[in-house]
């Protein structure tokens, strides 16, 4: 019997599965009901450092494949004078789309956002993980999600997994597709992290030779349900993470009369 274990944090889950020689199929169905979170993108601001819930913290710092640290100078020049907000996160992901062409085959399993940022070229994980660092270098948390795609161009094929974003705003985590080529409403989540190493679809140990995965998604149709199409509002599927501390308090004497030594340490900017 496969064991299986879920992230208390994003609530993605993981099996593992021993495997004697020979020939081994791993078929998975589900009937999955997505609820959308509808903002108005203006109305969406970015929360900041000080008051982000320490369980968000882990999606501000650099990680394997989005190495925010190196890209400071470059996203503080690009996008510090944007206003802060939803307004500033679609500007990331724009300078991701005109930056970088989704080329298929372009890119390894070791392939990171750096790599992405020089070549110019990538599949949705390159895009995926560029826009993290991007939004990480400045101070926006950012994440990874995979899974799949259905309800995209269907020149790209047939329904495919995918990888996309989740920005951490207003203290809710809501969908950027950098690469453009889904539709965020149909999107389905399998695996949520900091980035693919994360939340790979399956980790082989051992010599095994691998067969294309094979994804079939059929919408329902009934009274209350909707087919995924493009809008204008901002989408969510998430609100782990929790929201911001009841009180943030701001700098200055509220915060010094918490930590009255802080006035002297360095601070993160907003």
């Amino acid at each position: 019997m496969p064991e299986v274990a879920t992230d208390p944090t994003t609530d993605s889950r993981f099996t593992r599965v021993h495997a004697e020689a020979g020939r081994f199929d791993v078929r998975y169905h589900a009937i999955v009901r997505i609820d959308h979170h509808r903002s108005d993108p203006s109305s969406l601001r970015e929360v900041a450092v000080r008051c982000l819930p320490l369980e968000v913290m882990p999606y501000v710092y650099p990680s394997r494949y989005c190495q925010s640290d190196r890209l400071l100078r470059l996203a503080f020049n690009a996008f510090a004078a944007i206003p802060q907000g939803y307004e500033r996160v679609v500007a990331i992901q724009d300078w991701v789309r005109r930056h970088v062409t989704f080329t298929s085959n372009t890119s390894t399993p070791t392939t990171s956002a750096i790599d992405t940022l020089i070549e110019q070229v990538g599949v949705c994980r390159d895009f995926t993980h560029l826009m993290i660092a991007l939004c990480r270098a400045v101070n926006i948390p950012a994440r990874i999600v995979t899974g799949t795609d259905y309800g995209a161009d269907p020149v790209l094929g047939p329904p495919d997994f995918h990888a996309y974003v989740e920005v951490y705003l207003s203290e809710r985590w809501y969908l950027f597709d950098p690469a453009g080529t889904g539709i965020p409403m149909g999107f389905l989540r399998l695996g949520t992290g900091r980035d693919a190493a994360d939340v790979a679809f399956a980790t082989m140990f051992g010599p095994v030779r691998a067969s294309a995965p094979s994804v079939r998604v059929v919408p329902l149709k009934g009274p209350g349900l909707e087919m995924p199409r493009r809008c204008t509002q901002a989408l969510s599927t998430s609100s782990r993470g929790g929201g911001a501390p009841d009180e943030c308090p701001p700098f200055g004497g509220a915060l010094q009369s918490v930590l009255p030594h802080a006035s002297g340490e360095k601070q993160l900017p907003d």
